[in-house]
């Protein structure tokens, strides 16, 4: 759960800039934002949240 909070908070902030430096259309921030939230109400959402835990695991490995 804290690896999602961190991942929502720096995909988040990554946004805001990209809209601040006017280098994505608030369009295209709406699109990409509809699309994060339909996805994670797919049965997709399991299987990228157990990749995503997976290569947070294996980080301290390398």
């Amino acid at each position: 759960m804290a690896v999602t909070l961190a991942l929502v908070a720096l995909f988040g902030l990554v946004l805001f800039f990209l809209l601040r430096s006017r280098s994505l259309t608030p369009g295209a921030a709406f699109t990409a934002t509809g699309f994060g939230f339909f996805l994670a109400s797919t049965g997709a959402a399991r299987p990228i949240n157990e990749m995503t835990a997976a290569i947070v695991d294996a980080i301290p490995s390398l």
